[in-house]
């Protein structure tokens, strides 16, 4: 059966980059990734691009037409959206064409350009990736602040484990070039920043960020980095719908799926990118991911175990909170960052964790240093 491999990997620079459009962006992302894992462009089979807002945004839609116009032979490419979890469905796309044997070298593209319209409009388009008539009036804050307000109830979940989320992601984007916010923040700072979504403050809360990611993908290598496991998992669109408002079981089924197929356990997995669009976020994920027993991640959070020296390290990149959103970049800039940082940090596993809407969809991908 055939492995997928990690061939070359791109990360443009996070953040307000008036001057890239979201054409640029793609152009840069294409020639970075090629030449970083020296392949020429006609050997790309396929292209999987990832964009939630190109539409809307920017009135281009077509990505996928206009990633192959790159190429001279022009590749099939198709545009793959799933709110913020674009990057890892695209991803998996890529994947499951490689164990196919459809394709044996594609490149997955993920590119968002957000910072060029007002906040009204950037806020009106995202809750797009909600439930638009029963969560109508709604935005992600709103929602997330739901979600922290149910786990502290039940867990006693406290400000300041909230707070130590953003820190500590804070602290590890400091040393991230590519990172939107190269800045140290104080628990203090967080818990005194302007309110949003009670309990919510503005430094729980991850930018709005342009940005793009790239990765190409193949089956012909035999050592690096490899593609061990992933697994999708969906849940309900609307929160009213749920079971239980203080996890996710997207994030549960896509685990298991992903576990089950690199076949590892969670306690086998050194270090992890998570979907932190929220403090509240990261602390969702190190339980559903099975890091921490359900209740514990705000404590472990707060105590240190998510960060060097600790039990796991979550988000080195600096996560959504620090290093930014782009969104159609997201999920793939997780795989690209520990992919191009596994093999020098000597960490064996390690996990990416993609997350659409309020837990709609799920996409966990476990990543194997051979």
């Amino acid at each position: 059966m055939n492995s997928v491999w990690v061939a070359g990997t791109y990360i443009s620079k996070f953040g307000e980059l008036w001057d890239t459009s979201l054409h640029q962006l793609c152009v840069d992302a294409v020639s970075g990734v090629l030449e970083n894992a020296h392949i020429e462009p006609k050997d790309i089979d396929a292209i999987y691009v990832s964009n939630m807002l190109g539409g809307v945004l920017d009135g281009q839609l077509h990505l996928g037409a206009y990633a192959s116009s790159l190429f001279p032979h022009h590749p099939p490419a198709q545009r793959i959206e799933g709110a913020c979890a674009s990057g890892g469905l695209a991803m998996v796309a890529a994947e499951e064409s490689l164990l196919a044997g459809t394709h044996s070298t594609v490149l997955v593209l993920g590119i968002e350009k957000m910072t060029d319209v007002s906040v009204q409009r950037i806020t009106q388009a995202l809750v797009g990736a909600s439930d638009i008539e029963r969560e109508y009036g709604g935005t992600f804050p709103g929602l997330y602040a739901l979600l922290a307000q149910a786990h502290m109830k039940e867990y006693h979940t406290s400000r300041n484990q909230l707070s130590s989320v953003s820190v500590k992601n804070h602290l590890h984007a400091y040393l991230n070039p590519l990172a939107h916010f190269q800045k140290k923040i104080t628990i203090d700072a967080v818990n005194s920043s302007p309110r949003v979504a009670d309990p919510l403050r503005m430094l729980d809360c991850s930018p709005v960020s342009d940005g793009a990611s790239a990765v190409i993908l193949t089956t012909k290598k035999k050592d690096g980095v490899k593609i061990a496991g992933f697994g999708v998992g969906m849940d309900s669109l609307c929160l009213a719908d749920r079971t239980s408002l203080t996890s996710f079981a997207s994030t549960q089924k896509a685990a298991s799926l992903a576990y089950k197929k690199a076949d590892i356990l969670p306690k086998h997995i050194q270090i992890a990118e998570v979907h932190d669009c929220f403090s509240i976020g990261e602390i969702f994920s190190i339980e559903d991911l099975g890091f921490f027993k359900p209740g514990l991640g705000g404590i472990a959070s707060e105590e240190g175990q998510t960060t060097y020296g600790g039990k796991i390290v979550i988000n080195p990149s600096g996560g959504l909170k620090a290093m930014g959103h782009p969104i159609g970049a997201t999920g793939i800039k997780q795989v690209a960052y520990l992919a191009s940082h596994q093999k020098e940090l000597g960490y064996s596993h390690a996990l990416t964790h993609n997350v659409g809407g309020t837990g709609a969809t799920a996409v966990v991908h476990i990543l194997e240093n051979i």
